[in-house]
């Protein structure tokens, strides 16, 4: 199996299991078309995926502008997701209870906008996303840890760079 049918299960996998733990948020999940809060401007990918995005999405990225500084530059004018269907690991999981380890010590987080509800800390581990098995899967697939800011995908000639800047 190439790396790119590789990374593409991958994404697969992690979908099914966010879409079973949105069946079981779906009273606090705000999330829909057009959200963007958790869409930050400086998010970085692993390289592999930004050659997927690269690979199905060269016309965007060759022709098309970022959306501008602040918030995720493959946003469009009304706030959704230009490339939606090959999104990295990191915004197929945003808006759900996050948990991750460092030390020993749990640690958890949700949007601002899904936080109503069961506090995260009261809810069960399995129904919260866990970080750490999937961006070693990605990682291991990678070869590395490397990564990509996404805004950096975009060509912008170089006249036009410091405008994207500013």
């Amino acid at each position: 199996m190439t790396k790119q049918k590789s990374l593409q299960l991958i994404h697969r996998v992690v979908d099914e299991k966010v879409g079973a733990l949105a069946i079981i948020h779906e009273q606090r999940l705000q999330c829909s078309k057009g959200c963007h809060d958790c869409c930050q401007d400086g998010l970085s990918v692993f390289e592999i995926e930004a050659a997927r995005i690269k690979r199905e999405h060269h016309k965007l990225l060759e022709n098309g502008r970022p959306h501008p500084a602040g918030k995720c530059a493959f946003l469009d004018q009304e706030g959704a997701c230009r490339i939606y269907s090959s999104r990295p690991y990191v915004c197929r999981t945003q808006g759900l209870p996050l948990r991750w380890i460092v030390d020993s010590y749990e640690y958890r987080d949700i949007c601002p906008l899904n936080d109503k509800g069961e506090p995260i800390e009261n809810i069960s581990e399995d129904s919260c996303w866990t970080l750490g098995e999937f961006e070693g899967q990605l990682a291991q697939l990678q070869g590395d840890l490397k990564r990509v800011k996404l805004r950096d995908l975009f060509f912008v000639p170089s006249h036009d760079s410091e405008l994207a800047d500013k």
